[in-house]
Order: structure tokens, then C-alpha cells, then sequence
């Protein structure tokens, strides 16, 4: 069986060839499967997770198809439910925009607006945005949406997990021209079916099968720490890992830890809601960049990461529930890969965590550990299960 080239979808030859410069050759599912339909101006619906490669599937065709836009007024908008995704899909997008001469902008709140009007103002051919800001900036006739002809609505699900559904209809119906709208989602029903009957017209849907990674397919490790000695288990986990995040309940807690693993010679950094829209940036992109090999995150932080190659998550407050457990625990073995993830344990939290267990139906021994433990080094080849046994 031959494999899919990025050429054989009808890219133009200068796009394909911005593409092979950073390696990317080959497409994944969702590109493959959206890509020639993007490109022939048709309405798509993309369904897939986070991690499939959505960002290409909706970038290629729009700036392929892209005319220059005046002050102002945008060619092409793509939404987005948080600020940093915007700057990630951006970065994504920059080369190939600028082959073709376009300029692209994220456009999110949190920042002075004032810096986003002065861009705008000298000429943006591609927006990607965040709702709020958005309607701010049309409100302030700093932009306008008249002359879009492709929109994109990305991550369509979690706009509506995050109450953002109204503010992205307020924008669509201030939409004149008649424009070719792009939709990707891990979910197509509820809020996400609603919006796609009202501002897509025949859209052509695409599902990749996305496998939520399932709690049997991790390692895990579930490990009696002392009060003392747990920041030191913590960072000799991290010492031997590639990257690991790691798991605080509150964002003092996590402003606190990731001192505390700095002092021990970790390159960490915290990620939360409290902190400057420039600090998480920064957090984010030397996380992404191997600058530093550990993020300290809370719970609603860790939505925004989406990194891969994260060998080890790091439970250091024990999750609430759950649900959480798993959630927290997906951001390993994204891609396909295997992870480890560590659940640490203090005295007084065994039987909480007992519980924990027992709703995921994991039998796993809390195994007591100190920070000068051999098997910190490599928690993927010890199985202290068979060493109960």
C-alpha cells in the first residue's frame, strides 16, 4: 500500500515544499481525509481529538485559497477557545503563510488590546481568535468580519464545554459574505450538531476514530512518599524522564512545588490561571521547546497543554475523583505512546487513595519509597506488582 503524500492532496507545490522543510510529509487520518474537500471550497466537519493534526487540516486549504485582506478586514478567521491555542495554531500556520505572502495574528484577551488594534490596523489577512476578544475589537470597529471568506470553528466542543456558544454565534451572524466554514470537533452532537445545522451549508463530515486512551494501557505507580523526602522523590522521577507534568491541587501549591523543584536542580516552571498571559506563554513554549523538562499544573491549566512526548504525569496532589485521575493521567500516551503515571501518596491520604483504586478497578500496591530509591530511575521496567506478588 502506498502512503498519502501532502503532494498527492492537491496542496500547491511552494506549500508542499514549506512543509517538507520542517519534515512533515506524511498527513495524518484527518488531513488526509479533510484536506481535498478543504481545498474545493466545500463546507467540512471534522471530527477528531486534540493531537490529530487539526490545525494543517484547516491551515492549508484556508491560506492555499487565501486572498490578501485590506485593514481591518480579514480575509480568513479561525476561532478558538483559548489564548493558547490561538499562539499555537499560529505558529503553526506562520511558515506556510508567509510563503504566500499573508499575515496571520492571534488575537486573545489577556493582553493589551492596543498592540492587537496597531496590527490589525496595518493589515491582517488571517485571524485566529478567541471569542471574547473578538467581539471586543468588532465592537470597537477595529475589525470587521464583511469580507471573510473561510472561517474556521475549532475545537467546537470545548468553546461549548466552556460557555463560549453564544459569543461564536454572535460572530457567525455577523458574517456577510458567503464563505466556505471549516468545523473540527471531538463531538458533533448536542451544541456542536446545532451550530453545524445553522452556518454550514452541506458540509462534508469526517470522523477519525479516535481511541480515548484507557487506564489499562498506562503504567501506573502509586507510591508512599513522606512529607520530607516528597519533593525529592519528585525530582528524581523527573531527573530521568524526558518530560513530565506534574499534578497540584491549587496554583499556590503549584507556584510552591515548582520553587521547591527548581532548588533541587529541575528546570520547572508553574502553569495556571493566576499567572500573566506572557509567563504561561513562556511556561508553555520552553516546555514544548525541551527548555525545561517539568510543568507544575493545576487541573483547568492542564487543558491548555497539548504536548507530546510527555513520558511521565505526576499525581502530587492525589486527583479528586476519577474522572480527574484519567483525564490528568491522558496527557501521557498521547500519540500512541506509552506513559507512566505516578500517583504520590502521603499517610494520611492511603485510604482516599485506596478508594481511588477501587473505582478504576486497578489493582496496584502503594509500595513505600524514599528519594535515594534505585527504581525511581526507571519506573517503566519495575513492576512492583510482581514484586507483591
Amino acid at each position: 500500500m502506498t502512503t498519502t503524500q501532502f503532494a498527492d492532496l492537491g496542496i500547491d507545490q511552494d506549500l508542499v515544499d514549506a512543509l517538507s522543510e520542517r519534515g512533515i510529509t506524511t498527513p495524518f487520518d484527518i488531513q488526509a481525509l479533510t484536506i481535498p474537500d478543504g481545498l474545493a471550497g466545500r463546507d467540512v466537519c471534522g471530527k477528531a481529538k486534540t493531537g490529530s493534526g487539526k490545525t494543517l487540516a484547516f491551515g492549508i486549504p484556508l491560506i492555499q485559497r487565501l486572498s490578501r485582506g485590506i485593514p481591518k478586514r480579514p480575509t480568513a478567521l479561525a476561532l478558538v477557545p483559548t489564548r493558547e491555542l490561538a499562539v499555537q495554531v499560529c505558529r503553526e500556520l506562520e511558515p506556510l503563510a508567509e510563503v504566500r505572502g499573508l499575515r496571520i495574528e492571534a488575537i486573545y484577551g489577556g493582553t493589551p488590546i492596543e498592540k492587537q488594534i496597531a496590527a490589525l490596523g496595518k493589515g491582517v489577512d488571517f485571524v485566529v481568535a478567541t471569542p471574547g476578544r473578538m467581539i471586543d475589537l468588532i465592537q470597537q470597529e477595529e475589525l470587521s468580519v464583511a469580507d471573510l471568506v473561510g472561517v474556521v470553528i475549532d475545537e467546537a466542543d470545548r468553546m461549548a464545554d466552556m460557555g463560549f456558544m453564544p459569543q461564536v454565534e454572535w460572530i457567525l451572524r455577523r458574517t456577510e459574505k458567503e464563505h466556505q466554514t471549516l468545523l473540527f470537533s471531538a463531538t458533533l452532537d448536542g451544541m456542536v450538531g446545532a451550530l453545524i445545522s445553522r452556518y454550514q451549508s452541506d458540509p462534508v463530515t469526517h470522523e477519525v476514530e479516535s481511541r480515548e486512551i484507557t487506564v489499562a494501557e498506562m503504567e501506573h505507580r502509586f507510591l508512599a512518599v513522606h512529607e520530607m523526602d516528597r519533593v525529592r522523590v519528585a525530582a528524581r522521577i523527573i531527573d530521568s524522564s524526558n518530560r513530565t507534568i506534574v499534578f497540584s491541587r491549587t496554583k499556590w501549591g503549584a507556584d510552591k512545588l515548582a520553587g521547591k523543584l527548581v532548588d533541587e536542580g529541575v528546570k520547572a516552571a508553574a502553569i495556571h490561571g493566576d499567572l500573566r498571559q506572557a509567563q504561561r506563554e513562556k511556561a508553555l513554549a520552553d516546555f514544548t521547546a525541551g527548555k525545561i523538562r517539568c510543568l507544575v499544573a493545576t487541573d483547568v491549566a492542564a487543558r491548555g497543554i497539548h504536548v507530546d512526548d510527555v513520558d511521565v504525569v505526576i499525581h502530587y496532589d492525589p486527583p479528586s475523583d476519577a474522572k480527574t485521575y484519567v483525564h490528568r493521567s491522558g496527557r501521557t500516551a498521547r500519540a500512541g505512546e506509552s506513559g507512566v503515571v505516578v500517583s504520590m501518596v502521603l499517610w494520611n491520604e492511603e485510604l482516599e487513595v485506596r478508594k481511588l483504586l477501587r473505582r478504576l478497578g486497578l489493582k496496584q500496591p502503594i509500595v513505600e519509597v524514599y528519594s535515594n530509591d534505585a527504581r525511581l530511575d526507571d519506573l517503566m521496567a519495575w513492576d512492583p506488582a510482581a514484586e507483591a506478588a
